[in-house]
């Protein structure tokens, strides 16, 4: 895996051990720790679809011409997943946590097969046919998911 892939799969991992650590809290009903690892989760969720939508994919896009396709695959399944975003974010409000449970579960099973993709298909096609760009790319991911 070239630059992009890997260091948007480090991303991956590191969302995936705020969630872990928000679903510690939700199973020991720390509200304050839910709310703090739960919405932290969802900050660094939301910044990541933010710069595949924003930076990578229109890269991608202008690149390949491609504009259905992969980008418009992973696009659908992001907005998916903010549905899901908004009812987790419900259900830390309101201190639900049987909702908070079915949606982190949702979550976890949208975001394995999403992630998959992304790591399996998406991100090595991302390194090869932005290979030229990817330094300049990257600095700018790194300031993105600082």
């Amino acid at each position: 895996m070239g630059i992009i892939g890997e260091h948007m799969t480090r991303h991956h991992r590191h969302c995936d051990d705020v969630f872990d650590r928000a679903e510690d809290r939700a199973s020991a009903a720390d509200w304050p720790g839910v709310e703090h690892e739960g919405g932290a989760f969802l900050n660094a969720m939301e910044r990541h679809i933010d710069i595949e939508e924003d930076l990578l994919f229109p890269a991608f896009e202008k690149a390949t011409g491609m504009t259905r396709g992969p980008t418009q695959v992973m696009r659908s399944e992001h907005e998916e997943l903010r549905k899901l975003f908004a009812q987790m974010r419900t259900a830390i409000e309101s201190r639900d946590c049987a909702q908070y449970q079915a949606v982190a579960q949702a979550l976890l099973d949208l975001l394995r097969l999403h992630n998959s993709k992304e790591e399996g298909m998406l991100y090595p096609m991302l390194d090869q046919v932005l290979h030229a760009e990817a330094s300049t790319l990257l600095t700018r991911l790194e300031a993105a998911t600082a």
